[in-house]
C-alpha cells in the first residue's frame, strides 16, 4: 500500500513537471483546465477592437468584412429595460425608471462585460434610430467601468465600404435620441400599467391597452360605425357605345342641361332614354388632346414599403419587416462573396438617395436599356424640411444596383426574393425617364346633353417597363388603364350601337386593409417607421380584430376596449393628441423639449382621469344593460347593479357586500355546456361547445380533469380525406381560416368559409362562400372549383360592399 501511495506521488511530480515545460498543443488542451465560456471569449478578443451589434447574422456579415483585428458580438435585442412585474417608474421623482437587465440576458451581458475589459476599443453598432440608441446606451452602462474607449457607429448599410467608413466616422451616443426614445418607453409604460386594470374591471380580465394601439384601433371601429351607418342611395349613369372606323369607343353623360347629371332612379333613366331614341349617330363638337408625364415614384420608405408589400405581395407589415431585416443584415451569396447586405436600412422616414447610388443605378441603366429610358439627370429626393426626425439618412434601395434579382435568386428564399426584386424595381425605375401618354377628350354636344368619351394610351413607357405601382379596389383609377380611342376629328360622325342605362349604389367606405392602415396611420402622424408592424400585429394577437380578405374587422372585444378607453380617456387616446405625442418626441429629439417635461404634460391630465373612474357608467358604455334596471335582486329585493372587480365586470345586488351577498354573470345566468356529437380526442368523453376571446371551440365535458380541446367544425367535410373542416386562426397575425381536422396528415386549407351547398358539376357538398366588389356573392366548390352566383344574404349589401 506504501509503495502505491510512493508511486503515485511521483507520478504526480513528474506530471507538474512536464506541464511547467513549455508543452505541445495537446499536451497544454489537457494540462490547463477548461475556460469558462466568457473567459475564453475575452482571451480570443484580447488587444482587438470590439464590435457589438443586436443580430448575430449581422454580427457574422460585419466580422467577415472587419477580419481578425475585431471581435464581433450581438446583444441579441435589447439587455435591459423596465421590470416586468412592477410598473418601474416614479411619478413622483420625476418620472426615474428602474431599468432591469432583461430575464434571460444575464449572461450576454456577463460577455460583453469580458469581452470589453481586453478590448483597445469598442464601436457600439446597433440599429441607426432611436431604439438602436436606446440599446446602445444600455449597453454603455454596463461596460463603461471596463475603461475600453467606447464609440457609437451607425451602419447604414452592410457593405465593406460602408462598414468601414462608420467606424472612421463613429461618434458619442446621442443623448438627444436616447431620451425621445427614453420617453416613449415611459409613456407606453403608464398608460399599459395605469390603463389597463380599467379593462379588468370593465369589460375581462387579462386585457391590455396600448396607447398607439388603441388610438389605432379606434380608426378601426369608428369605420366599422360609418359602415353600419351608411345607407346606399340609388344613382344611374347613361353611356352611349358609338363606333368609328370600325372601333368601339364608350362615351359617357357627362353634363345634363349644363350641370352634372343627376339620374336618381329608373324612371328618370328612362326619361332621358326616350329623348334620345331615335339618334342614329353622335357628332363630335369638340377634341382636346394633350400630352401627360408621369414620373417614377421615388424609393421606398418604411411605410410605402410595407403598403406596397402588402398590396402586391400579400404580406403582413411584420412579415415586410422581418424579410427586410433579413435582406439588410446579410444573406450568404455563396464562396465567393460570403454574407452580403442587400439592401440600406429598412426602418426610415426618408426617400433620398446618395449620388453614388443613383449614378450606379444609372450605370446599369445605361447598359440595359435605350439611351431614352434614363431620366435627364440623376434623382436624388431631397430630404424636405418636414421629414420626420427619427430615419436613416436614405430611402430603401439595393446596396448594389447592379446586383440583379436574378444574379441573387438562388441563395434567397422565395418571400425574401419577391421583397428583394420589389425594392431594386422601385429603387431603378426611380432613375428612368417619365412614362408619356397621349390623353384625348371627345365631347358631343347634342343640346341638353353632353356626351364625353375620354381616353389614355402610352406614347412612351418610360419607368413602366420595369416598375408599375400595385393599386387596391378603390384607389383611383391608373391613367393608363383608360380606353384607346379612335382617330376621329371635330364634325365627323360616330355611329350609336347602343345607348346603355346602369344602375348604381353609393358605397360605404372601404374597411383598412394593413396597406390602408400604415398610409392612413402616416397620414395622421400615428407612430413611426419602427412601430407601424408592432402596432398592426398587436391588433390581430389580442383579437381585437380580425383580418378577414385582406381586411380589419374589429371584434365584439375590440369594440368594447375601444369604447370604454375612449370614454374613460377621451384625451389620451385622441386621434389629434396622439399625433401631437409624437411630435413632442420628435422635438425631444432635436433638443427643443426635455423629455421629463412632455411627461409632465401628459401625466397631470392623465393622473386625473384614472381618479374619476366610474366603473359602473363604463360598464353600461361596453354592454348592453337595458334589461338590467328592470330587475330586483331575488335575495333582498334590492336594485341589481352592474359592478367592476378584477376578474372582470358582474351584477350585484346594491347592498353587496354588506348585507346581501348575490351576484351573478353580467350576462344573465350562466348558461349550461351544449353537449356535442364530437368526441374528446385525448380521453373518448363527449364535447361541448365553449367561448374563448377568439371565438367559439371545442372542449372536453370531463374538463379540468381532461384539457382536451378541437377547433370548432363547420359541418363540411374535407375534400381530400373527408375529415371534418373546422375554423382556425394564425397564430402571428391572427387571420381567420378553415383547415382539415386531420392536419398534418392532410393539408387542405381554405380562407373563405365553406357551407354545405351541392356543386351541380361534381355533385360535391361543400363550397367556399365568396364574395367581392365586382361579381357580388358566389361559391366556389371545393373540390373541382366550379363556381356559381347567389343571391347576397338579406341584410347584407351595405356593410359587405365594404369588405372587397
Amino acid at each position: 500500500m506504501a509503495t502505491t501511495k510512493k508511486t503515485t506521488a511521483k507520478k504526480a511530480t513528474k506530471t507538474k513537471a512536464v506541464a511547467k515545460r513549455a508543452p505541445t498543443k495537446a499536451r497544454r488542451r489537457s494540462a490547463e483546465p477548461e475556460l469558462p465560456h466568457d473567459e475564453e471569449a475575452a482571451r480570443a478578443a484580447a488587444g482587438k477592437s470590439l464590435v457589438i451589434v443586436e443580430s448575430p447574422a449581422k454580427a457574422k456579415t460585419i466580422g467577415k468584412y472587419l477580419g481578425s483585428a475585431y471581435a464581433v458580438k450581438a446583444t441579441v435585442g435589447h439587455i435591459r429595460d423596465l421590470p416586468v412585474k412592477s410598473i418601474g417608474i416614479d411619478p413622483e421623482n420625476g418620472f426615474e425608471p428602474e431599468y432591469v437587465t432583461i430575464p434571460g440576458k444575464e449572461k450576454t451581458v456577463a460577455e460583453l462585460k469580458s469581452a470589453a475589459k481586453t478590448a483597445k476599443a469598442v464601436f457600439i453598432a446597433t440599429d441607426p434610430d432611436r431604439e438602436g440608441e436606446a440599446i446602445a446606451w444600455h449597453v454603455e452602462s454596463q461596460i463603461k467601468k471596463t475603461g475600453a474607449p467606447i464609440k457609437r457607429a451607425l451602419f447604414y448599410e452592410i457593405t465593406k465600404d460602408a462598414v468601414s467608413k462608420a467606424l472612421t466616422e463613429a461618434r458619442a451616443i446621442d443623448s438627444k435620441k436616447v431620451d425621445a426614445q427614453q420617453a416613449r418607453r415611459v409613456l407606453d409604460r403608464l398608460v399599459g400599467y395605469k390603463a389597463s386594470p380599467v379593462l379588468w374591471k370593465t369589460v375581462k380580465k387579462g386585457l391590455s391597452a396600448g396607447r398607439v394601439q388603441t388610438v389605432a384601433l379606434r380608426l378601426l371601429v369608428e369605420r366599422e360605425r360609418e359602415i353600419r351607418a351608411f345607407k346606399p342611395k340609388e344613382y344611374w349613369t347613361i353611356a352611349a357605345r358609338l363606333e368609328h372606323e370600325g372601333q368601339e369607343f364608350v362615351a359617357k353623360l357627362h353634363h345634363l342641361d349644363g350641370e352634372k347629371p343627376e339620374i336618381p332612379n329608373e324612371a328618370a333613366a328612362n326619361a332621358i332614354l326616350k329623348d334620345l331614341a331615335g339618334r342614329k349617330h353622335f357628332d363630335v363638337t369638340d377634341i382636346k388632346r394633350r400630352e401627360r408625364r408621369k414620373n417614377p415614384e421615388a424609393p421606398f420608405k418604411t411605410s410605402t414599403l410595407q403598403q406596397e408589400a402588402a398590396k402586391k405581395l400579400g404580406f403582413g407589415s411584420k412579415r415586410t419587416m422581418r424579410l427586410a431585416q433579413n435582406l439588410y443584415e446579410g444573406v450568404e451569396l455563396g464562396k465567393s462573396e460570403g454574407a452580403v447586405g442587400l439592401i440600406t436600412y429598412m426602418r426610415t422616414d426618408h426617400v433620398r438617395v446618395a449620388e453614388t447610388a443613383a449614378a450606379a443605378a444609372r450605370d446599369y441603366l445605361g447598359k440595359h436599356y435605350p439611351k431614352e429610358f434614363l431620366a435627364d439627370a440623376p434623382r436624388l429626393f431631397p430630404a424636405g424640411k418636414d421629414d420626420a426626425a427619427q430615419g436613416a439618412h436614405e430611402g430603401i434601395r439595393p446596396t448594389d444596383p447592379a446586383r440583379t434579382p436574378e444574379s441573387v435568386a438562388k441563395y434567397l428564399s422565395p418571400e425574401q426574393l419577391k421583397l428583394y426584386t420589389l425594392i431594386w424595381q422601385r429603387f431603378m425605375a426611380s432613375q428612368m425617364a417619365p412614362a408619356v401618354f397621349d390623353t384625348t377628350t371627345v365631347d358631343f354636344d347634342l343640346g341638353r346633353y353632353l356626351f364625353r368619351a375620354t381616353g389614355s394610351v402610352i406614347k412612351f413607357q418610360g419607368f413602366l417597363a420595369l416598375y408599375k405601382e400595385a393599386r387596391e379596389e378603390g384607389d383611383s383609377k391608373a391613367l393608363e388603364d383608360e380606353q384607346a380611342l379612335p382617330a376621329i376629328e371635330p364634325g365627323e360622325h360616330a355611329p350609336v350601337r347602343g345607348i346603355d342605362p346602369s344602375q348604381h349604389f353609393t358605397e360605404p367606405p372601404p374597411r383598412y386593409s394593413e396597406a390602408s392602415l400604415v398610409k392612413e396611420l402616416e397620414k395622421r402622424g400615428i407612430g413611426r417607421p419602427s412601430t407601424y408592424a408592432s402596432i398592426i400585429s398587436t391588433l390581430t394577437e389580442r383579437h381585437y380584430a380580425e383580418l378577414q380578405q385582406r381586411r380589419f374587422f374589429p371584434t365584439e372585444l375590440g369594440e368594447s376596449v375601444e369604447k370604454v378607453m375612449v370614454k374613460q380617456f377621451p384625451r389620451e387616446f385622441d386621434v389629434g393628441f396622439t399625433a401631437q405625442m409624437e411630435g413632442e418626441l420628435d422635438k425631444v429629439e432635436e433638443g427643443e423639449m426635455g423629455w421629463k417635461d412632455v411627461l409632465e404634460e401628459f401625466w397631470g391630465p392623465f393622473e386625473h382621469s384614472l381618479e374619476s373612474v366610474d366603473a359602473e357608467a363604463l360598464i353600461r358604455e361596453a354592454h348592453d344593460l337595458s334589461a338590467l334596471d328592470n330587475e330586483k335582486c331575488p335575495e333582498c329585493g334590492g336594485r341589481l347593479l352592474p359592478k367592476g372587480g378584477f376578474f372582470g365586470p358582474f351584477v350585484a345586488c346594491e347592498n353587496h357586500p354588506k348585507t346581501c351577498k348575490f351576484t351573478r354573470p353580467l350576462k344573465g345566468k350562466k348558461e349550461p355546456p351544449v353537449m356535442t356529437k364530437y368526441a374528446c380526442p385525448i380521453c373518448g368523453k363527449p364535447m361541448v361547445i365553449r367561448r374563448s376571446r377568439s371565438g367559439e371551440f371545442l372542449g372536453c365535458s370531463t374538463f379540468p380533469k381532461c384539457k382536451g380541446t378541437k377547433s370548432m367544425p363547420t359541418g363540411v367535410m374535407c375534400p381530400k380525406d373527408g375529415g371534418d373542416i373546422a375554423a382556425r386562426r394564425s397564430k402571428k397575425r391572427g387571420k381567420a381560416f378553415y383547415g382539415c381536422e386531420n392536419y398534418p396528415n392532410c393539408d387542405f386549407v381554405c380562407w373563405d368559409k365553406p357551407v354545405a351547398e351541392k356543386c351541380a358539376e361534381c355533385g360535391n357538398v361543400g363550397a367556399e362562400a365568396k364574395s367581392n366588389k365586382t361579381r357580388g356573392h358566389y361559391r366556389k366548390c371545393l373540390k373541382c372549383a366550379n363556381e356559381w352566383d347567389v343571391e347576397a344574404p338579406e341584410g347584407t349589401e351595405a356593410t359587405e360592399a365594404a369588405t372587397a
